[in-house]
């Protein structure tokens, strides 16, 4: 244990995700050690974050204002609505370019076990947009992971009923990949998309 503000700023980092007690303390001792206005740049960018920033009332992607830039901007198509678990999928999407669409972010995935129920996602709110806007493609955007085929499974049946059509990103092998070392899901999915050449 380490004199109080240190042992403090430790155990603060120690608790965000993916940062162990190791990690924490090789993290705070190098705050410890950058110029004051660096430290302070960095306190005040973590006060902006959560006094400014909060989820657009919409597509609850991160916003600023009361809607997110992608949700006030006129040119998107507002017909075609990608549905993704969290905030950093949309701007993994958009990095991409291919996307002109609107979102909708669950705010995770369906994990029972975890005690994250449909009814502690963002899944109602998108079955009352689909009935407010003019959408006629969901496109659901999620890892493809067991979690990932749970949530869509789910949401595919509650969709169903809706005059929408519900698609799929394709999954299966990456660029560059071996089959040696794809697993029999993705292996499989990558059979099942194949297209013509």
């Amino acid at each position: 244990m380490y004199e109080g503000p240190v042992q403090a700023l430790i155990d603060e980092l120690g608790r965000l995700p993916g940062v162990g007690p190791k990690s924490a303390q090789r993290l705070a001792f190098h705050l410890l050690g950058v110029e004051r206005t660096d430290a302070e740049r960095l306190a005040g960018a973590i006060l902006a974050a959560a006094r400014d920033v909060h989820f657009c009332r919409r597509c609850f992607n991160v916003a600023a204002a009361e809607e997110c830039r992608i949700c006030r901007d006129a040119k998107r198509d507002e017909a075609v609505l990608c549905v993704v678990a969290e905030p950093r999928d949309v701007q993994a999407i958009e990095k991409t370019g291919e996307f002109r669409g609107r979102y909708h972010v669950l705010g995770g995935l369906i994990v029972p076990i975890d005690g994250i129920t449909p009814d502690k996602l963002h899944i109602a709110e998108l079955i009352r947009r689909l009935g407010e806007e003019p959408v006629t493609e969901v496109v659901i955007a999620l890892n493809p992971t067991v979690d990932g085929e749970t949530t869509a499974s789910y949401l595919r049946r509650q969709l169903a009923d809706l005059d929408v059509s519900v698609t799929r990103i394709a999954s299966g092998l990456p660029v560059g990949g071996d089959l040696e070392y794809a697993d029999q899901i993705t292996l499989g999915r990558a059979f099942a998309g194949r297209t013509s050449m």
